[in-house]
C-alpha cells in the first residue's frame, strides 16, 4: 500500500484536537487513510441512506453508540450532527471523532458554525510524485495524462475509463447536491471550456459567452467546482514593485488527468502535440507544489505575478519572510532563455539568484548564476 505523506501531520494533530476533519476530492484516498490511521475507530458511512436516516431520526442516540468516537465519512450529508458533536467533545475532550467529506463548501460552512476551534482541518489531494516514487525512467507527460487519482494506480483502471465515470458519477452528482443544475449538457460543456483555459487568466465574461449562459451562472458554477475540488483559482501576488499588476486569477485543475479527459486527449502521444501541453505541465507542477505544502499542514501560499505589460512569473511562493520566484517550462532540454522572465523579476525586485528557480521537464538539476534549474523530479528541493 502506498504511504501517504500527510499521515504524520494527521497523527500529530490528533494529539491536540478532539475532532479531525479530512476533506478533499472524491476518490483521493480519504477513507483509506483514516481507516489505516485509526483502525480502532468504528467506520460509519453517512452516504448510506439507512445510516443517514437513523442519524436524522435520533442524533443523540446515534452518536451514543460511539462512546469513544468514530470515523464519520461523507459527514456533509448530515449537517445536523455538528452541533451535537460540539456538545459531546465539550463535555469530554478525550472522545475523538474523525470526519471526512468531499464537498468543501458544505463541510466548512458547518464547521465554521459549530466546530470552530474544536477541529483541525486537513486537505488530502490525490497521490503526489513523492508518494508514487516515480523512477529515473519516468516521463512527466505520462503522469500528466494519467493523473494522480489512487484508483488508477491501486486498481489499474485505465485513465479514460476512470475519468469518464468520475465525471458522471461524482462531479455531476455532487454539483446537483450543491445547486440544482437543469441542463447538464451546458454544464459538461462548461467543464470542457474550463479545461481549455488551464493556466490562463480567468475571463468570466468570455467563458459565459462561449458557453451560452449568464455571468451569474458562470460565477456560481466556478464556485461549485472549487467547492468540489475540481478546479482552483491561483491568485495574483499583491506586491507590484512599482508596476501595475493584473487582478484576475488564473485557472487550474486539481488533477491534470481530469483536465486531459475533458480536452479529449486519448493518450500520452496525443498530449505531446496538444496545444495545452505547456499549460498542463505548468498545472501539474503547481499541483505538486500545493501537495507538498498541504501534506505538511501548511497554507498553500502560492501565487503568480504578472504586470500590465505581460511580464509574468508562473509561481510566487511565500516562504517565511521570503519570496521565491518560479518559472515552469515544458521543454526537456535546458535553454538560457528559460531565465528571461526571472532576470526581469530580479531586476525590479532586488532579489538574488538564490530565490529564483526554473522547473522544467528534463532530468538534470543545476545551479546557475541566474538561479537554480530544477528537474520536475526534484521539487522537494524548494521546501
Amino acid at each position: 500500500m502506498i504511504q501517504r505523506e500527510i499521515r504524520a501531520k494527521v497523527l500529530e494533530l490528533s494529539k491536540y484536537y478532539p475532532i479531525l476533519t479530512i476533506t478533499g476530492p472524491r476518490q483521493s484516498g480519504k477513507t483509506t487513510l483514516v481507516k489505516q490511521l485509526f483502525p480502532d475507530k468504528p467506520y460509519v458511512l453517512l452516504e448510506n441512506p439507512d445510516v443517514r436516516q437513523r442519524a436524522e431520526d435520533d442524533p443523540l442516540s446515534f452518536l451514543d453508540k460511539y462512546p469513544n468516537g468514530a470515523i464519520l465519512d461523507e459527514v456533509q450529508n448530515t449537517p445536523f450532527l455538528f452541533s451535537y458533536l460540539q456538545g459531546i467533545v465539550d463535555e469530554n475532550k478525550e472522545i475523538k471523532f474523525v470526519l471526512s467529506g468531499s464537498q468543501n463548501f458544505l463541510l466548512l460552512e458547518q464547521i465554521n458554525q459549530s466546530l470552530a476551534g474544536r477541529t483541525a482541518i486537513i486537505k488530502l489531494l490525490p497521490f503526489s510524485l513523492e508518494e508514487l516514487k516515480l523512477g529515473v525512467n519516468s516521463d512527466p507527460f505520462s503522469s500528466i495524462f494519467k493523473g494522480m487519482y489512487p484508483p488508477i494506480y491501486d486498481r489499474k483502471i485505465p485513465p479514460t475509463d476512470f475519468y469518464n465515470n468520475y465525471i458522471q458519477t461524482y462531479v455531476e452528482r455532487d454539483v446537483r447536491k450543491i445547486k440544482n443544475i437543469g441542463n447538464l449538457s451546458d454544464f459538461r460543456r462548461f467543464l470542457s471550456l474550463c479545461a481549455g483555459r488551464v493556466g490562463q487568466l480567468l475571463n468570466l465574461n468570455s467563458l459565459a459567452t462561449e458557453c451560452g449562459v449568464s455571468l451569474n451562472t458562470t460565477k456560481s458554477w466556478i464556485s461549485i467546482l472549487e467547492a468540489s475540488y475540481i478546479l482552483y483559482r491561483l491568485q495574483p501576488h499583491h506586491k507590484n514593485f512599482n508596476k501595475r499588476l493584473v487582478k484576475r486569477p488564473k485557472l487550474y485543475f486539481y488533477d491534470t488527468g481530469l483536465a486531459c479527459n475533458l480536452l479529449r486527449i486519448k493518450s500520452k502521444e496525443d498530449l505531446d502535440i496538444h496545444f495545452a501541453r505547456g499549460n498542463l505541465f505548468e498545472n501539474f507542477i503547481l499541483n505538486e507544489l500545493l501537495k507538498n505544502r498541504w501534506n505538511k499542514g501548511e497554507h498553500s501560499d502560492l501565487y503568480f505575478w504578472r504586470d500590465k505589460h505581460g511580464k509574468e512569473i508562473d509561481c510566487i511562493l511565500e516562504k517565511s519572510n521570503e519570496l521565491l520566484a518560479i518559472e515552469i517550462k515544458a521543454g526537456k532540454t535546458y535553454r538560457i532563455d528559460f531565465f528571461k522572465n526571472l532576470d526581469y523579476w530580479r531586476k525590479i525586485s532586488g532579489k538574488k539568484a538564490e530565490s529564483t528557480y526554473v522547473i522544467y521537464a528534463g532530468d538534470e538539476s543545476d545551479k546557475h548564476a541566474k538561479g537554480t534549474l530544477l528537474s520536475w523530479k526534484t521539487l522537494k528541493e524548494i521546501e
